[in-house]
């Protein structure tokens, strides 16, 4: 096993995932903190915060075998849930494929290391009446409410996740084909559908941002903040978890919500399963097929309710 600094070795994977493989930031940032955290457990450094590199420049990569990732489990199993040990996990064994594929290690020593076993959650979604519910509490009117209106409106239109709806531009919505252009995982480029209800509201919004900002509005940005700069993800979120609690809604309510809801609603409407997967950017189609199970149990519902001979 070489002696290599393990820390050097992660930075140098990470700006692999990032230049050559295009990972977001985001991404590239949750690989960082699982990883860091492992060279934090053999460090013996504190956990769950901001890491202190130079109390991990020690830590070499024949520290790491089959023991000490049995040990760093047990450690986790005390302190997080199976889907943040396996997503951790996954992480790991990642990297240290990486350091075999590139010839930095001859064995791999986390190669049989598992993840425990998960149930997948169901995704959280709304009744078609509750996002109607939701969207009308938006007032459109002064600036914030014609955009918290457009925002809401475009992220049920369109099932974008909250990053690509985050990272939309003026430019990259076609009003005349009834569309916007997406930038999604892997910075992978799809066009997607929006309705009228969405665009107008766009529509409404921006014209008053230009009138009142002009070529200062944002640089760009679709969706802007009290300053004119892009709009984060975490505030969409509060957007989002505020208007959901302003129509009396008893379910935590988030942006990835309204996608799951986007997507069950075109299933249960009778869309075809591999558009729905073009629609919101799916690699796998087993991803978009969590989303049948919804379907499929409101079918057996409304069986077992009608049909004589249930």
């Amino acid at each position: 096993m070489t002696t290599d600094s393990l820390i050097a070795c992660i930075e140098q994977y990470l700006e692999r995932l990032a230049a050559e493989k295009g990972y977001s930031p985001h991404t590239v940032r949750a690989y960082r903190n699982d990883l860091l955290d492992l060279a934090a457990f053999l460090a013996g450094s504190p956990r769950g915060g901001a890491h202190d590199l130079r109390q991990l420049a020690a830590v070499r990569l024949d520290q790491v075998d089959s023991l000490t990732m049995r040990r760093y489990l047990g450690d986790l199993h005390g302190r997080n849930r199976k889907t943040t040990i396996a997503r951790k996990v996954a992480a790991i064994r990642s990297f240290f494929r990486h350091l075999q594929k590139t010839g930095v290690l001859t064995d791999n020593p986390v190669e049989a290391t598992r993840a425990p076993k998960h149930g997948r959650p169901m995704p959280v979604h709304l009744v078609v009446d509750d996002v109607f519910r939701m969207l009308d509490a938006v007032q459109p009117e002064g600036i914030l409410g014609l955009r918290n209106r457009a925002l809401l409106e475009t992220l049920y239109s369109s099932g974008v996740r909250v990053s690509e709806l985050a990272g939309l531009d003026v430019a990259d919505v076609d009003v005349r084909n009834g569309t916007i252009r997406v930038l999604g995982k892997g910075n992978k480029e799809r066009i997607v559908p929006v309705g009228q209800k969405a665009l107008a509201a766009i529509d409404a919004y921006r014209e008053v941002v230009t009138a009142l900002a002009g070529s200062a509005a944002g640089g760009g940005a679709l969706f802007l903040n009290k300053d004119l700069g892009r709009l984060t993800t975490r505030s969409i979120a509060r957007v989002v978890d505020r208007f959901a609690r302003a129509c009396g809604l008893t379910v935590p309510v988030s942006p990835h919500a309204l996608r799951h809801s986007y997507a069950t609603h075109l299933l249960d409407a009778g869309a075809d399963l591999r558009a729905v997967q073009e629609l919101l950017g799916h690699r796998s189609l087993s991803t978009t097929q969590r989303y049948t199970h919804v379907s499929i149990d409101r079918l057996m519902a409304a069986y077992d309710k009608a049909h004589p001979r249930r």
